[in-house]
């Protein structure tokens, strides 16, 4: 579990992270989103015990980190944006002495290293130097080395960030698979990714909290932009027609769509509306449709 209160954080007269609050469950991905400069990287440092908070406190399994940071740190796992490794080292001597790092016993690294480089597939440049290895191996390596001491928190920053498609598909499917293991804060700017990996999401901007969303929540919303207003559409025919809706809302070229539970058939809808001779310049799932209003409002509101 994971829990912030009040979490503020000043660097001299600039103030990076004002008065967040939220929670993480145990067991749960959840996102953590933001344009740059929102106070994302901040607020995951200070949950890492890298960074002390200027005010309120953040709580990991019931102990304050700002009190225990060295217990925190043995309790969570860290990949910041760049990852911290040593080129002149090989992939296995890097993770042994990662596994030393955190106290790992001695007669236990072998079986930690091997752990680690079998889930992250690190097999084929083990014996390598990391300055020979590519950017997605690396990233793997990064993972590796946040996961080596099997911690029950995870908080990992652009885990994906310059990685190919494959590679990035590789990557979602380990992070899901942490799921059984341990609590998980992911930050990423692709919006698709937090859709596909996690559970809720926490968005800030400016250092203040503007939304958490669950998957319920973003499920149920929908934004389709139009080229036109489709003056052959009837609102209340369309409503009709797919009982699933909730609400219609037509603003400037688009319709927002809510529905009362999540999963209606997008497919379906959309031939309706080209049915109707509605030309479609864009589809925005509801997460990204929410988050872009979110992001644009000054408190949060999307109403």
């Amino acid at each position: 579990m994971i829990e912030v209160e009040n979490l503020s954080k000043k660097f001299a007269n600039i103030e990076a992270v004002r008065h967040v609050s939220f929670k993480v469950e145990k067991g749960k991905i959840w996102g953590f989103l933001g344009p740059n400069g929102a106070g994302k990287t901040t607020t995951m440092r200070i949950l890492t015990g890298y960074l002390p908070p200027t005010e309120g406190r953040a709580v990991i399994n019931g102990i304050d980190v700002s009190l225990d940071p060295n217990a925190i740190k043995k309790m969570v796992g860290y990949l910041p944006e760049v990852v911290p490794v040593y080129p002149e080292l090989t992939v296995r001597e890097y993770l042994r002495f990662v596994a030393e790092l955190m106290g790992i016993e001695r007669r236990k690294i072998k079986f930690a290293v091997e752990r680690v480089v079998e889930k992250t597939n690190l097999r084929e440049v083990f014996p390598r130097l990391v300055r020979n290895i590519s950017r997605g191996y690396r990233q793997r390596l990064g993972i590796a080395q946040a996961i080596i001491h099997e911690p029950e928190i995870l908080i990992l920053d652009e885990p994906t960030i310059g990685l190919d498609p494959a590679q990035i598909v590789e990557i979602r499917e380990m992070i899901k698979s942490f799921r059984d293991s341990a609590t998980v804060i992911l930050s990423s700017h692709i919006l698709p990714e937090i859709t596909e990996v996690c559970d809720g999401a926490v968005i800030i901007k400016d250092g203040r909290l503007m939304a958490t969303l669950t998957r319920e929540e973003w499920g149920k919303n929908l934004e389709i932009v139009t080229a036109t207003a489709g003056t052959k559409l009837n609102l209340a025919d369309f409503k009709k027609k797919f009982p699933a809706i909730q609400e219609i809302r037509p603003e400037s070229h688009s319709l927002r769509l809510e529905f009362k539970q999540a999963g209606e058939d997008v497919n379906r809808i959309l031939k309706y509306l080209i049915d109707k001779e509605v030309r479609i310049r864009e589809v925005k799932s509801g997460f990204e449709a929410l988050y872009l209003k979110i992001i644009a409002s000054e408190d949060g509101r999307v109403a």
